[in-house]
């Protein structure tokens, strides 16, 4: 089937303005009708400057009759969400995290057992899991069950897959820095993990992809909390290239006693009498986050290659885009309105407006700093239209999984469009007054909305966000649970 790019998808100017430049001959074709657009500036010494807006629009005319792309090309076809493993500290699996977040729980405990840290002294949102050898980091069966219930949600026979054309792009994580305290036990020593098999951040990335074969492209980025959602969008990429048909993609993360250790020294770790109640974004009376454990993973592909095999469809990628503070580390510029042309951009480049969004997942971390930029930025993009508009946090619920954090909370974002309903920010019973927005305090709500976006804010400068559409073709999609049970 034929696919119709939006004008939005057709608007950037400067690589159209590159491909004139490299090969005016594929325009000869139009030829009669620049003469007839340009009169006489053709012959003058403006015409180069006459010339590119018409090129501009005769591209966008080739770009409105595009048929989905080849192996060597390139195509703005939709690309869709066709599987979901998820894995937090509410569940090892998707549907029981997600009832957990319907619900408002949370499963943050003091934490114990971390090398070189004192038991009890933090908190965390753990995950039990076991291990396939002793010393092996605990990231790479996390990212495996995630990868495995994606890839088994998504029904994709890899039989009849190209392997050249399935990649992946999961994100890095810290590596086994065991050694550098003398941490390794007897035991490891003798029948554990080799701690030089699992330095490198790309370790878990690289055995889930070996796992299933895949030999298309691999990518793992280490960009922080964004990590995992710029790996969403460079799956996007490599489809939009034309160098795959599918992707494996998101990240997992594990507590680190080295990022604990940093985390406390920097004063961003929350403290509550209960663990449970500590992390609560927005509210008057936050005081940092609270460390979490997980993965999620997602299978992702253009969607005449879904729709062939008979896949169903969770939701479309529409857009993203990746910004940066030129700032501070770790802080952020609170006057800095990066984060509002970031949004601003995201929306532009699916063609939605402002008052399409019907859901945001932020970043919210509960720290001051993050939550009033975010706050902030989301009304100054959105304007008016951000009074109808729901923003939650699901740190409050499952911690800060740092490199995990972007994948997992868009996961939760991809179900909640799903079922059309808005998770909650748990422990929010004062709201700042700066937070202006409808943070769905303590309960979430039924609503059913097509588009949602997620953000995430995260050290290094690094900000991103995501555009999903929900998938709303009865035949390819889910239907709302309320019509799951009528039928």
């Amino acid at each position: 089937m034929g696919y119709k790019p939006t004008k939005g998808e057709c608007s950037d100017f400067s690589e159209i303005g590159k491909s004139f430049q490299r090969n005016f001959l594929l325009f000869v074709e139009f030829s009669p009708r620049l003469a007839a657009l340009l009169g006489p500036a053709w012959g003058n010494s403006h015409g180069a400057q006459a010339l590119f807006p018409v090129m501009r629009s005769l591209e966008e005319e080739r770009f409105a009759q595009v048929e989905p792309m080849t192996a060597q090309g390139t195509s703005n076809e939709p690309i869709v969400i066709t599987g979901v493993g998820l894995v937090t500290s509410l569940g090892n699996d998707r549907e029981a995290v997600w009832r957990a977040i319907q619900a408002g729980r949370s499963n943050v405990r003091p934490l114990r057992g971390l090398r070189g840290l004192p038991d009890d002294y933090l908190f965390g949102a753990t995950v039990d899991v076991p291990l396939a050898v002793p010393g092996q980091l605990k990231v790479i069966p996390l990212c495996q069950m995630a990868a495995r219930e994606a890839m088994q949600d998504s029904s994709i026979d890899l039989n009849q897959v190209d392997m050249t054309r399935f990649g992946s792009a999961i994100a890095g994580h810290m590596g086994d820095t065991r050694w550098l305290g003398g941490g390794i036990t007897a035991a490891e020593a003798e029948t554990g993990a080799n701690w030089w098999e699992q330095f490198l951040p790309s370790t878990a990335s690289t055995l889930v992809a070996n796992e299933f074969g895949l030999l298309g492209p691999r990518v793992s980025h280490s960009t922080a909390c964004a990590s995992s959602l710029i790996s969403i969008l460079t799956a996007m990429r490599r489809i939009r290239d034309g160098q795959c048909d599918v992707m494996l993609t998101g990240g997992g993360d594990s507590i680190d006693p080295l990022f604990a250790a940093g985390f406390h020294r920097m004063g961003v770790l929350a403290k509550h009498s209960d663990p449970n109640q500590a992390c609560r974004p927005f509210d008057r009376c936050r005081n940092g986050f609270v460390m979490g454990e997980g993965a999620a993973m997602f299978v992702v592909e253009r969607l005449s290659h879904a729709l062939k095999r008979g896949a169903r469809i969770y939701a479309e990628l529409v857009s993203g885009a990746i910004l940066a503070e030129a700032h501070h580390v770790t802080g952020l510029d609170m006057e800095s309105e990066t984060l509002t042309q970031l949004i601003r951009q995201t929306l532009a480049k699916g063609s939605v407006e402002p008052q399409d969004i019907g859901y945001i997942n932020a970043h919210g971390t509960g720290t001051t700093q993050n939550d009033l930029v975010e706050m902030r930025s989301i009304r100054q993009a959105l304007g008016s239209a951000a009074d109808q508009v729901s923003v939650s946090a699901s740190k409050s619920m499952i911690g800060h999984l740092v490199n995990a954090a972007g994948g997992v909370e868009l996961a939760i974002t991809v179900l909640a469009q799903r079922d059309g309903y808005c998770p909650p920010t748990i422990n929010l019973n004062d709201l700042d007054p700066a937070c202006t927005l409808d943070c769905v305090p303590l309960i979430g709500k039924q609503v059913n909305f097509e588009y949602a976006v997620k953000l995430s804010v995260a050290f290094g400068g690094h900000l991103v966000a995501v555009l999903l559409r929900r998938w709303n073709d009865a035949a390819t999609g889910f239907a709302y649970p309320s019509e799951r049970k009528a039928a």
